[in-house]
Order: structure tokens, then sequence, then C-alpha cells
């Protein structure tokens, strides 16, 4: 049975930083893209960053280049996001994604899910 864990979630001040950290277990993902979306309150679940199977792809959204960074450890069957200069806006339930046939940037493309981790920011 597959399953995603994610951790690291919590409360920060509007500037700080928190890092979420998802680990698969039930099957290797190393063949397999891997992500994070995110859905607050009223609102879509929308896509975060993304990375491919080898770790050389990587995808951000644009609301958070240059703030947030994806990466993944296939001999641990992880993938962290790494969140600085948190917003606001940046509030959310995060959660982990795997993706068999794509590297998953769209809700579409996933196949797994993980059971999501809060993040707050305040202003």
């Amino acid at each position: 049975q597959v399953q995603l864990v994610e951790s690291g979630g919590g409360l920060v001040q509007a500037g700080g930083s928190l890092r979420l950290s998802c680990a698969g277990s039930g099957r290797t993902f190393r063949r397999y893209g891997m992500g994070w979306f995110r859905q607050a309150p009223g609102k879509e679940r929308e896509f975060v960053a993304a990375v491919g199977w080898s770790g050389v792809s990587i995808y951000y959204a644009d609301s958070v280049k240059g703030r947030f960074t994806i990466s993944r450890d296939n001999a641990k069957n992880t993938v962290s996001l790494q969140m600085n200069s948190l917003k606001p806006e940046d509030t959310a339930v995060y959660y982990c994604a795997v993706g068999l046939l794509a590297t998953p940037t769209a809700v579409s493309s996933t196949d797994f899910w993980g059971q999501g981790t809060q993040v707050t920011v305040s202003s």
C-alpha cells in the first residue's frame, strides 16, 4: 500500500522559513516525479513545485519562485520543500504528490497524495 506522509508544517511569522518533508512507503519512487501542492480554505488545490525522477527537471509556480526550493533523496524515498521568505498568502494545507506517468505539475497528473500538513503564516 502506497503511503506518503508529510511533516514540518506549523505556524511561522511572515518572512520566516519552514521545511516540509514527505516520506514515501509501499513502493520505491525513484523512477517517478514528486511534488508539492497546496490548498487554502475556499480555494482549489494548486501546484507549488515538482521535481523529476532524476532531480534534474524542476518546476515552480510563479508565486513561489526564488523563495521555495524543492529537493529529493531517492535513497530515502523522500522529497522536501524549503520555504523561505514566507508570506501570509502562503498559508494553506500542503500536500505531497507523486506522478507515475509524468512529473506532477497539475492535479490531473498526480496519482498519489499525502494527507497534508498545515502551514500558517502570520502577518
